[in-house]
């Protein structure tokens, strides 16, 4: 297996999400670790539309794989600005480049607190290595 990525910029939740911050935007996505678990990726299905509004815990969207289907949730509060449509039949992107071109949704913050709730790399890469 190859060393998993774990990059210092960004926050991650327990179920495996990452969020890049700029400004009152969020990137999400999946990390390293989920996409290794999950394998080859398949299908993405996204449970919201750009105009939505999600409170932490809320499901983004799904992806599958030749192993398993599994809910993404947005570790965060606010409004869905875009989708990564680029993933529709490359959902393989998601697995080359699960920190860059492999993102899912962007999002407006509504609420910054929820970060605070959220890892480091290196207590997520703690937390992984632990499982």
């Amino acid at each position: 297996m190859a060393a998993l990525n774990y990059p210092s910029d960004l926050k991650y939740a327990k179920s495996d999400e990452w969020v890049r911050v700029e400004g009152d935007i969020a990137t999400l996505g999946i990390s390293d670790y989920a996409q290794d678990a999950l394998n080859d990726l398949t299908y993405v299905e996204y449970a919201v539309e750009p105009g939505a509004k999600v409170a932490a815990g809320d499901a983004v969207a799904e992806v599958e794989s030749v192993k398993a289907s599994s809910e993404i949730y947005s570790p965060i509060a606010g409004e869905i600005l875009a989708v990564n449509e680029a993933l529709k039949g490359e959902e393989d992107t998601i697995n080359a480049d699960p920190y860059g071109k492999g993102w899912l949704v962007k999002l407006r913050l509504s609420d910054a607190s929820g970060l605070a709730e959220l890892m480091d790399a290196a207590a997520y890469q703690t937390y992984c290595e632990s499982r």
